[in-house]
């Protein structure tokens, strides 16, 4: 009797399989490694009661970690990546420190108004000398963060400061003091260059190589968050640190006036002394950043804008990843989150003499928002967190994790490359011809951003472009697809969907890339194969009209979206920026809102003019969401009341 009941399940069971193969998508669904198949998140213990909000990372010469915080202190981490690191108070009654650095035996540190050197002189384990190296204004607003250091090639430190904000113009950036929206150059002998402006919250100051980088996050002027390659006497895009290049050691003489010539600085009068908050307006004229570059030649664009919501919101600091390290990956750019507690891996390339390239997502999951990383001589990456004031996903407040790679390679888009027609995608590993070469496993949308005082922009002007061809290399190992309708300075979201590994069928741990198209490469380009002429049917067929929907069809036409459906529409509308389904991010749950018990059509409205008072316990107020259509915000509504 058991083994004939066994024979009967085996036989249900090999019969559920095969039923499950014939399922397009349902294997490679659930069976598909994903990233942290490849990439093991771990924590560095702190002490009990130790808060470590991580405003700055170094590592020593002889392994073990510095670690500054927000809260004032460094500790130096002995055996950093053993399970018992030993961490020791170095320094405290610091100001919110945002960057560290160590040079042959001191630290250096950016508090809110001076770059600081401390020395332990005495060998007893803790600093005794606190050095002003340079210093600069504070107007005293909340704001006035500072960056840095970085040390540049020829020695000298690289310091960014945040802008403030107005006292009734609340949204407006302000340089109420010197250097306030400027990154500057401080040499050893405590001289200070102006080096470049245009800055609104410069958090994420790096050097890649000899060069120069920061990111930038979205805001007023800021359309999204992004990367850019600083030169002396750059302008970035935001106006506010304008107001002193009549300074006579300024690297650059553009003036607000100017500027405010090319982009409208919306400032208008409410009637009652003050001025109104601009929105984003759907159907307003707009202007973009590469359009006010043709009459501003100082602006920089971003070598690579990271979508807002999609990639991050507050992007951090940018590393490196040094030879030998992340297999495939080495030689790249990883650039960490501080809102979505990620991190994004960015591709770049010069082309005719610009700096552009793909982003790509690479690991998710951390536990507080990434502002700092450094890499640790086992060839893990130490991440610093913290969310005070900013808030993030994850579940904590602060945090010290490490990245550490089990050297398996994930199949993923190793990188991707302009072309004059399309783009050529490299691959980890050998990708199935069958797949590879069927168009539709490919899709290309073109967009770009407002360039404009509103706090930040939605994707404008998408197009998707026709895929016209494929090429994959004998090896499998690139394909390069020829798309129509490339355009100059927009963002070209790549999607792979369809590409599966010769290895398992294996879908891409990540199948979409971000490219920022600054400038087309020339060259050959493909030889387009014609496909078949259609066969012509036998007779003409007069078309009959559409019957008229049923009324099950117009029902569901009104019912909840599907969950791959909602996750669509709230990608795309940058709602899970600040959202999730169950949890607390920058914004309420939404299940939580559905507690609320909102109508449908309650719920859309607060969509288009959101009322933060009903969510005081959030700081960061939600923006007018004008750019949602009335079909979405609906599905949203729908699904959101779903929930209760």
């Amino acid at each position: 009797m058991k083994t004939l009941l066994k024979n009967k399940l085996t036989k249900i069971a090999f019969g559920l399989a095969a039923v499950i193969q014939l399922i397009p998508g349902q294997v490679d669904a659930q069976e598909s490694p994903k990233e942290e198949d490849f990439f093991k998140i771990m924590r560095v213990t702190a002490p009990e009661g130790t808060l470590l909000e991580v405003g700055g990372l170094t590592v020593l010469p002889n392994g073990d970690l510095g670690v500054a915080t927000r809260r004032g202190d460094v500790f130096i981490v002995e055996n950093p990546t053993s399970p018992k690191p030993f961490f020791r108070k170095f320094a405290s009654g610091l100001h919110e420190v945002l960057g560290l650095v160590y040079e042959d035996g001191a630290f250096y540190l950016a508090q809110r108004g001076e770059l600081t050197k401390l020395v332990d002189t005495d060998q007893d384990g803790k600093a005794d000398l606190y050095e002003t190296v340079y210093a600069w204004p504070l107007s005293a607003h909340y704001h006035e963060y500072s960056f840095g250091p970085k040390v540049g090639p020829d020695g000298s430190f690289f310091v960014s400061a945040n802008v403030a904000f107005g006292d009734q113009e609340w949204w407006r950036g302000e340089s109420r003091v010197p250097m306030r929206g400027w990154i500057m150059k401080i040499n050893r002998d405590g001289s200070m260059e102006p080096y470049a402006t245009g800055m609104r919250s410069p958090a994420g100051l790096g050097m890649l190589g000899d060069q120069l980088v920061y990111t930038e996050n979205q805001g007023d002027y800021m359309g999204s968050g992004g990367l850019w390659f600083i030169d002396k006497g750059d302008f970035t895009g935001h106006p506010a640190g304008l107001a002193w290049t009549s300074r006579p050691d300024s690297p650059l003489k553009l003036t607000a006036e100017e500027f405010n010539q090319v982009v409208d600085p919306q400032k208008i009068p409410n009637g009652r002394g003050g001025f109104l908050k601009p929105e984003n307006v759907i159907d307003a004229p707009y202007i973009t950043n590469a359009q006010a570059k043709e009459k501003l030649p100082d602006l920089k664009l971003p070598a690579v804008w990271l979508p807002h919501g999609i990639q991050g919101i507050s992007n951090a600091e940018p590393v490196l990843i040094p030879e030998g390290h992340f297999g495939p990956f080495e030689g790249q750019v990883l650039i960490g989150d501080q809102g979505q507690s990620k991190i994004m891996r960015v591709i770049l390339e010069e082309v005719n003499g610009q700096m552009q390239g793909a982003s790509i997502d690479f690991r998710s999951g951390f536990q507080s928002g990434i502002l700092r990383m450094a890499w640790a001589p086992d060839k893990s990456l130490f991440i610093g967190e913290t969310n005070r004031g900013w808030g993030s996903a994850g579940e904590a407040n602060e945090g010290l994790q490490r990245l550490v790679w089990n050297h398996n390679i994930p199949f993923e888009m190793r990188t991707v490359k302009a072309q004059p027609d399309g783009f050529l995608i490299e691959f980890t590993k050998p990708v199935d011809k069958a797949s590879a070469e069927n168009l539709t496993s490919y899709a290309v949308e073109s967009f770009t951003y407002k360039y404009h005082p509103v706090y930040g922009s939605p994707p404008v002007d998408s197009k998707n472009l026709r895929i016209l061809g494929v090429e994959v290399a004998a090896d499998g190992m690139s394909a390069r697809i020829a798309v129509e309708g490339l355009r100059p300075y927009y963002v070209h979201k790549i999607s792979l969907n369809g590409v599966r590994a010769v290895e398992g069928s294996f879908s891409l741990v990540h199948p979409d890339a971000y490219y920022t198209l600054n400038s087309i490469p020339s060259g050959a380009k493909m030889v387009i194969k014609a496909p078949p002429p259609a066969p012509k049917p036998e007779k003409e067929v007069a078309a009959k009209p559409a019957p008229a929907k049923p009324a099950a069809e117009k029902a569901l036409a009104s019912a909840v979206p599907t969950d791959a459906e909602i996750k669509t529409i709230l990608a795309k509308n940058t709602c899970s920026a600040c959202h999730q389904k169950d949890k607390k991010l920058i914004g309420p749950a939404y299940a939580d809102v559905a507690k609320r018990r909102y109508s449908d059509e309650r719920i859309v409205e607060l969509i288009y003019n959101p009322e933060p008072q009903n969510w005081p316990e959030y700081a960061t107020e939600m923006p007018p969401m004008a750019q949602v259509s009335k079909e979405d915000a609906m599905k949203i509504a729908k699904w959101i009341n779903s929930l209760r």
